[in-house]
């Protein structure tokens, strides 16, 4: 059994791409109408990668590999209710954006380049922070 955490959220880039959805504009939900990244709570006793992939499945139609994973990393204590919270990063192949059956949570989803992600100032900041974070020490090692 994995300890507890609140949820997981994934990047999946596949070259300079990223998919992000903007959220529903319902302000009784964390972060109304903010763009996002796949990825929500957990349910039972899944793991930080199940969570994320099931989500992916949810919000998106997509079954993802667990081997394009490249990333899963821990923000401890920065969960709902104090839990921890996981970030991870998927390399998807090409022609994967192009499989996404658009599920019934939020307004709309698109694929954008992970520079323009970053630099949207209407879109979930701790995600931004989490991925650039991730590139820069990609680009470090």
């Amino acid at each position: 059994m994995h300890p507890p955490f609140s949820g997981a959220k994934i990047a999946l880039l596949c070259d300079d791409q990223v998919l992000i959805y903007q959220r529903d504009d319902t302000p009784t939900i964390p972060w109304p109408g903010l763009w996002d990244l796949p990825g929500g709570g957990r349910e039972g006793d899944e793991t930080p990668a199940q969570c994320a992939l099931r989500e992916t499945h949810e919000e998106f139609g997509l079954t993802l590999d667990p081997a394009w994973i490249v990333c899963q990393r821990v923000y401890i204590g920065q969960g709902m209710n104090g839990l921890d919270t996981w970030f991870l990063v998927a390399d998807v192949p090409s022609g994967t954006f192009d499989q996404v059956v658009f599920g019934d949570e939020g307004q709309r989803w698109q694929v954008s380049t992970v520079k323009a992600f970053l630099a949207m100032d209407d879109a979930i900041p701790r995600l931004q922070d989490r991925l650039r974070e991730w590139l820069t020490s990609r680009s470090a090692s």
